[in-house]
């Protein structure tokens, strides 16, 4: 039995790919250095794989992004040299970034804006493409172009046609005697046009000698058929998230040609059942030439349990990126006949434990009334302006400040029991005073207080509610060479007493400016973290739900004002298909509603949401109940915006005028640039100015500047908006 494997982490076990480009950014490594630390962590990646399974892509590696490498590869933008590509990704005119598909994997967006595609083949500023190698990893032209933007309808055909025969060029070029194609876009719901205009582009594959072997993950294809009857030699699909659809079609179909069974799981780390998986294989291996490999790229977790701090029988039932590859490796010698590692793997398999019966009743006992506000928003409009009398356009951040070395050097001392806690205590609250005052004197009208005491928003959280473990060294790569460790839900999640409230009661005692309160929502916890699979998803956001719904409550209690449950997740989660849409947003909106439903009228809840194509869910955000949202918009340069005008959007929004994901700076007159734009469509009674996302990835050399501009933004606004 043939077995493949692809994804597997280019991050590196200890963060190395993080470590040698922004040692690069910074001036410590040198390009030769940087390209042979790539070349050496590559080396490793390919022994991994070679331990477990027969073959895997060559060319997976990237320095920050597969849709940048794609769009330099095939034309777009010409670089010169890493400086030119890595301006792409973090300078004045880096690219957009969003979600890729329904995962917490950020990509570079490629613009076309609006121009007719002159494709041509161009060199990348680094050798990443080997002549005469097998299975070389190649993003499929339907997919780039699908996830591309400014790309106008009329020009989608006779692009993807040019695009298919620029790579077919390319691989006669190189002489590739295989190719790994990357088609995740079609496992979307695609219009008879578009199936139509990949039937006609993908005939030129007859073309080439290599064999394409074209790989879809993350859901069912409509039309598999279809791709069955195209001039290739495989065909990879989705076993695990395709909800039976692409296994019925398989049922039907006769074909000689390869069909990789995606039967192990890349996105989530529960142990793989191997004897069921077998006998799926065993089943189809009777109609067609079956190769076992993962369903989806094994980037979406961490390389391996090495170090994982899990409790014991959590580890029994778990596999990271390695153990996935060897759970290939184990349903290929079930097939053949041999059990006895496979039983020793599967032997903790159905074992269960985390149950609270107390939350488990909360949940089941939940009602409408439950998932609603006592007040009207109107209402509550009056209400909080009256008390926080905050200006036209007030300025807040999203919650985060830097998290210097010193910070994270005194917080790892900490976590190893080197600082004592009053110690480290004093040292946080040192921090927020700081940062109170900072704030103060560039003249924020709602401040935060930093967040120095949490790694991540969603970890964070995860520390302090039972039922939920977190991995010590799981590293999973976000975007680029930006990174974190998604925690494991694995029981029932529960709050045994206030998570946050110490810290922000804190800095609202220093300061008379109101103090948001900082929260993680119910979905993006689940979307960031690994969920369990023995009771439904959304019974798990409404424990959650209740969580954050008790913390609130302590805030009120310590006289906190403003709340915000940042939920960029909510796009994220949402299934590809649209047609399973309305099931997942009628869970993702009430646990959102269930979290703010005993806040008091006069408690401003406020959320967050960033990089995502947040237009499509326009209808279901507004249903949410919140009083303010800010979300992203300075890379898109406030796109957004259309959505606004298509729904009847009466809260309060503060579109992001500061792309924090990149060191430069803005000036006034490029936030004044979004801004205006929004005024268009906003009312400026409801308008907020702010970054588009949390701060703890700058310095404060870019800060502190980036908000006084953003500040004397809104101070000329006043003056020239007000009558």
């Amino acid at each position: 039995m043939k077995t493949y494997a692809y994804g597997f982490p280019r991050l590196g076990k200890q963060r190395e790919l993080k470590k040698l480009v922004e040692g690069y950014w910074g001036g410590k490594v040198t390009e030769s250095e940087l390209l042979q630390g790539i070349e050496s962590l590559e080396e490793t990646r390919k022994k991994t794989y070679c331990r477990y399974v027969s073959s895997f892509p060559r060319s997976e590696m990237t320095l920050y992004d597969h849709m940048l490498d794609a769009a330099i590869l095939h034309g777009i933008y010409k670089v010169e040299n890493l400086d030119d590509y890595f301006q792409l990704c973090r300078g004045k005119n880096a690219l957009e970034m969003t979600k890729w598909f329904n995962t917490n994997y950020h990509y570079l967006v490629p613009d076309f804006e609006g121009r007719v595609p002159d494709f041509s083949l161009s060199p990348l500023p680094w050798d990443k493409y080997k002549s005469g190698e097998e299975n070389v990893y190649i993003i499929a032209p339907f997919t780039f172009l699908k996830l591309s933007k400014g790309l106008r309808r009329e020009y989608f055909r006779e692009a993807l046609k040019e695009l298919t025969s620029l790579i077919v060029e390319f691989i006669r070029e190189k002489g590739f005697k295989s190719v790994h194609l990357d088609d995740p876009a079609l496992v979307m719901e695609l219009t008879d046009d578009e199936w139509s205009a990949v039937e006609k582009a993908y005939s030129i594959f007859a073309d080439v000698d290599a064999k394409i072997n074209l790989f879809t993950y993350y859901d069912s294809i409509d039309r598999l058929e279809l791709l069955f009857n195209l001039p290739l030699s495989g065909i990879g699909v989705d076993l695990i998230h395709d909800r039976g659809e692409n296994y019925s079609q398989l049922k039907k179909l006769k074909t000689d040609k390869t069909v990789f069974l995606g039967v192990v799981d890349g996105r989530n780390i529960w142990r793989c059942d191997v004897f069921r998986a077998a006998n799926l294989v065993k089943e189809f291996s009777e109609d067609f030439n079956v190769v076992v490999t993962n369903a989806a790229p094994l980037f979406h977790l961490p390389v391996n349990l090495e170090g994982a701090t899990l409790p014991e029988k959590l580890l029994r039932k778990v596999a990271f990126a390695e153990e996935k590859l060897n759970e290939i490796s184990l349903i290929a010698e079930v097939v053949g006949g041999y059990n006895d590692t496979a039983k020793e793997w599967t032997k903790d398999l159905n074992v269960s434990f985390g149950f609270d019966e107390d939350v488990k009743s909360r949940v089941k006992n939940l009602t409408e009334e439950d998932l609603n506000r006592k007040v009207s928003y109107s209402e509550r409009k009056k209400i909080q302006q009256e008390i926080l009398k905050l200006p036209l356009f007030p300025t807040t951040t999203i919650g985060s400040f830097p998290q210097t070395e010193e910070i994270r050097r005194i917080r790892l001392l900490h976590r190893k029991g080197k600082l004592d806690k009053e110690s480290y205590k004093t040292f946080i609250r040192g921090e927020i005073a700081k940062a109170i005052q900072i704030q103060e004197d560039l003249g924020l009208d709602v401040l935060v207080h930093g967040e120095f005491e949490r790694t991540d928003m969603v970890e964070f959280f995860a520390e302090k509610l039972e039922g939920i473990a977190t991995t010590g060294n799981g590293w999973v790569i976000s975007y680029g060479t930006r990174c974190y460790r998604p925690p494991i839900i694995y029981g029932d999640v529960k709050r045994t007493k206030a998570m946050t409230v110490e810290e922000v009661a804190f800095a609202q005692s220093l300061t008379d400016k109101p103090v948001k309160g900082m929260l993680t929502g119910p979905v993006t916890i689940i979307a960031w973290s690994y969920v369990r699979e023995d009771v439904p998803t959304s019974e798990v956001a409404y424990q959650i739900a209740l969580a954050i719904k008790d913390e609130i409550k302590d805030y009120e209690k310590a006289g906190i004002k403003i709340v915000q449950i940042d939920e960029p997740a909510i796009r994220e989660k949402a299934p590809i298909k649209k047609r399973h849409w309305n099931e997942y947003f009628d869970w993702a909106i009430k646990s959102f509603r269930l979290c703010c439903s005993s806040a008091k009228p006069e408690t401003q809840i406020h959320t967050h949401m960033c990089y995502s194509e947040f237009g499509e869910i326009m209808e279901y955000i507004v249903k949410m109940d919140f009083d303010v949202i800010s979300i992203e918009a300075s890379r898109s340069k406030g796109d957004i915006l259309e959505a606004f005008e298509k729904v009847n959007f009466d809260r309060q929004i503060g579109l992001g005028v500061w792309d924090i994901h990149s060191p430069y700076v803005p000036s006034v007159e490029e936030m004044r640039e979004i801004v205006e734009r929004a005024l268009r469509v906003i009312p400026k009674e409801n308008f907020w100015i702010n970054p588009d996302c949390g701060l703890k990835t700058r310095r404060w050399e870019e800060v502190i500047p980036a908000l006084r501009n953003l500040v004397k933004l809104a101070m000329d606004l006043r003056r020239e908006k007000t009558v």
